[in-house]
């Protein structure tokens, strides 16, 4: 379709009601999109919940290791991101609404702002790990080699569960942009929305994630156990 046709609908009509139907093919098959990318997301809730779960058996083995450990990880970088995160799935959303009502700009102007505030969380990422490395913290660092294997093991799960948040933010981003591009060229309308309906679902998703992770490696300081 180019930026310059509108969306016709294929229209059949029922001899004995009149009744309008609209005819959809496999190019804007609204229930198979959503069918697949439930599948997708599903995929997912099993890849970080393996991750969720490593972790709680690690935190049963060694609670006073993980909770000494997280006490290196800055709560305030963290909590900044957090709020990015939970805005940047509020005009997500407000996007997705937008289009809905076949506002255009408006939910162009709203899946910038979403993209805008996605790249601010990649960037407070990248300084926070900077800072890691920079006071010798990695997974096998000697200073976390020194401390024992339950600080070991709790920075091996928070790169690798952060480090993975952080791809599928990037991803997003992504996706976000080709989006973007796509309601420009007018391939994504009030009509067929189903695209941005499920990269709105992916991105309540990766913040789902981030509401758990959060409490886990950066609030766990606060914990008392023993």
């Amino acid at each position: 379709m180019s930026a310059s046709t509108a969306y016709n609908p294929e229209i059949v009509y029922d001899k004995a009601t009149n009744t309008k139907h609209v005819v959809n093919d496999f190019n804007n098959d609204y229930t198979g999109a959503k069918m697949g990318f439930w599948i997708f997301l599903f995929t997912e809730l099993m890849l970080f919940g393996a991750m969720f779960l490593i972790y709680g058996v690690y935190f049963w083995r060694s609670p006073e290791e993980f909770v000494a450990a997280s006490k290196y990880i800055g709560l305030g970088l963290g909590t900044f991101n957090t709020f990015v995160l939970l805005v940047s799935a509020f005009t997500m959303g407000l996007s997705l609404l937008s289009i809905k009502q076949g506002k255009a700009e408006t939910s162009k102007k709203f899946l910038l702002a979403t993209i805008i505030l996605s790249i601010v969380f990649i960037c407070v990422k990248y300084f926070e790990w900077s800072g890691k490395f920079a006071h010798g913290i990695w997974p096998s660092s000697d200073k976390v080699l020194e401390a024992g294997q339950g600080m070991t093991i709790f920075f091996g799960l928070y790169f690798t569960m952060t480090g993975f948040h952080a791809v599928h933010v990037i991803v997003g981003i992504g996706v976000m942009i080709w989006l973007y591009r796509e309601i420009c060229a007018k391939e994504i309308h009030q009509y067929d929305f189903a695209t941005l309906e499920n990269a709105t679902l992916y991105w309540d998703f990766v913040h789902l994630v981030w509401v758990f992770v959060f409490p886990l490696y950066y609030m766990l300081q606060f914990a008392k156990v023993g």
